[in-house]
């Protein structure tokens, strides 16, 4: 009997390529709408919202805080999210979606909703609530 190769079975490994199997198919219709995977993570992220900071925003869309503070100011300058100055604190930014960015990310959402129910049928709604649940724990954790 062959032996099973470490990556067959490494968590990190299973995790990164499911991710990517997943997400390439979907990355390319983000990409044909005319937005780059981070624009497109920033926009989801707000849709349901009223409003994030730059660092929550960096932290969902898995950037670094600068690289989304300059990502935030182009998308705005494209009337996409709005920026406006916390009160509470000088140095952090309220980042919002006007109506134009959601009018553009709408078709998007319903698209990845699709996707997800597509690669999801394979498992049945109780393993993937179960999947979703077990990831949410390990994020959190």
């Amino acid at each position: 009997m062959a032996e099973k190769e470490f990556v067959d079975s490494y968590l990190p490994y299973l995790l990164a390529r499911a991710s990517f199997s997943i997400s390439s198919e979907f990355h390319a219709q983000v990409e044909a709408a005319g937005f780059t995977v981070s624009e497109w993570r920033i926009l989801a992220s707000l849709s349901g919202v009223k409003q994030r900071t730059v660092g929550e925003l960096a932290d969902i869309v898995l950037a670094k805080q600068p690289t989304v503070t300059k990502m935030v100011l182009r998308m705005a300058s494209e009337e996409l999210v709005r920026r406006t100055p916390c009160t509470q604190d000088k140095r952090q930014a309220w980042v919002s979606i006007t109506p134009k960015g959601k009018k553009m990310v709408m078709p998007l959402l319903k698209k990845a909703a699709l996707h997800e129910k597509k690669v999801l049928a394979t498992l049945g709604a109780s393993q993937s609530h179960s999947l979703k649940s077990i990831l949410q724990t390990l994020i959190r954790k």
